[in-house]
């Protein structure tokens, strides 16, 4: 049988949902992992990568079993959601590709100055660093940062670099990787709704040949 017979589409099919539901427990397992070991201490961050692990998840489980028994209503879900996914996971991937420096600055800025003071000084002593930018606007919010600040590099008397250079140095590669990576499954996401659509219209061979499903 080639390959766009009904046997091939729903092994294809099932094979792209097994990939979703490992990807999705992949990302409930790095986050409780990262909350495990101190790695991220936001509870906003931990909880919105498990919600996107649990509910990819979800959407692979609805995909695998209205693959296994060729469900019409089950198929035709899997495939508007599949949709709605690829066009904001399009915009957002196209989004991060797209932010400048100085865009970035004033994204993690907002962030900075929307965490609390106990997640601050946990951020400083995880990335070794003190306060958020040393510059001439903002020395006096430095000032007031550094006195409190808890990263070994001031605990050593060591020169500390500030949080916001160090997180700026990074943002701009992991941008990229995350807009690559997003573009890259959303596209699969496109294989999944074409392999739905193809499969949903398509005879099982073992059901009677005059029924439709």
């Amino acid at each position: 049988m080639v390959c766009g017979g009904f046997t091939c589409s729903k092994n294809a099919l099932c094979a792209l949902n097994v990939v979703y539901m490992l990807v999705g427990l992949l990302l409930i397992g790095v986050a409780a992992w990262g909350k495990g070991f101190g790695i991220v201490s936001s509870l906003h961050i931990i909880g919105g990568v498990i919600a996107i692990g649990f509910f990819l998840l979800l959407i692979a489980i609805i995909g695998l079993i209205g693959a296994v028994s060729h469900h019409q209503v089950m198929l035709f879900i899997y495939m508007v959601v599949l949709i709605l996914i690829f066009i904001f996971q399009l915009v957002v991937s196209c989004s991060c590709l797209a932010l400048n420096r100085t865009q970035q600055e004033r994204f993690l800025n907002e962030a900075w100055t929307s965490m609390g003071n106990v997640t601050r000084r946990e951020m400083e002593k995880q990335l070794n660093c003190c306060g958020w930018l040393n510059s001439t606007e903002e020395m006096a919010q430095f000032k007031e940062e550094f006195s409190v600040c808890i990263a070994d590099c001031k605990m050593l008397k060591k020169n500390c670099d500030t949080c916001g250079n160090k997180m700026l140095n990074h943002a701009g590669e992991a941008l990229k990787i995350l807009g690559g990576v997003g573009l890259f499954f959303s596209f699969t996401e496109i294989l999944g709704v074409w392999l739905a659509f193809r499969y949903r219209n398509q005879k099982d061979p073992r059901a009677n040949p005059s029924a439709f499903l």
